[in-house]
């Protein structure tokens, strides 16, 4: 299997847009200020935007689409041809292993996180309680999704592309092998033709 311009260009592309959008949610997380009832005298949370978690969300969404399509070309490693024997096999489990770790752990930082992100706390207490605070994202969730994705991201094109080489190579060598067989078959089917000439 020859390598794709427009796969690399499709996952390449997926990875790249949902680590802007994990950074732009690391960026956007949801703060919040305690403020004190005017009706009685309990406080409250007030949040600014929600926009970390549909960037959040986004992210998540475009690197599972990726994800998709890389395995779904290379049929998961499991339900495609044969791979030659080898170097480049063993480097394609290995990046196989390395794109779906990072993969998973990637996902799971971007869904805790907008998770995390789009909960809010009402009320806390009593105004003049000391110690009150609001329910928000901590910092690094979205940043450590983000790293997650650059490292999916060069797992999943050295994968791509080490797969395309092992499976290639496997067509070549059997093909070889073949070509290597026909001339001693000729042969062997040239000696009763001489031994009856000779008779």
């Amino acid at each position: 299997m020859a390598v794709s311009v427009s796969i690399l260009a499709i996952i390449i592309s997926l990875h790249l847009i949902a680590f802007v959008f994990a950074i732009g949610a690391e960026q956007r997380r949801s703060t919040a200020k305690v403020v004190p009832d005017e009706y009685d005298e309990r406080t409250y949370c007030v949040y600014d935007s929600d926009a970390s978690t549909a960037y959040g969300l986004t992210a998540f969404g475009l690197l599972l689409i990726s994800q998709t399509v890389i395995n779904g070309v290379t049929k998961c490693l499991c339900y495609g041809r044969g791979l030659v024997s080898g170097s480049s096999t063993t480097w394609t489990v290995f990046f196989f292993i390395l794109s779906w770790v990072s993969f998973l752990g990637a996902e799971a930082c971007l869904l805790a996180g907008s998770t995390r992100n789009a909960y809010h706390t009402k009320y806390r207490g009593f105004f003049g309680a000391k110690d009150l605070s609001c329910a928000t994202l901590r910092r690094g969730v979205f940043a450590a999704g983000a790293a997650l994705t650059l490292m999916s991201l060069v797992g999943s094109v050295f994968y791509y592309w080490t797969h395309s080489r092992a499976d290639t190579g496997g067509w070549e060598k059997h093909h070889s092998e073949g070509l290597g067989m026909t001339p001693s078959d000729y042969q062997h089917h040239e000696q009763p033709a001489n031994n009856f000439e000779k008779a």
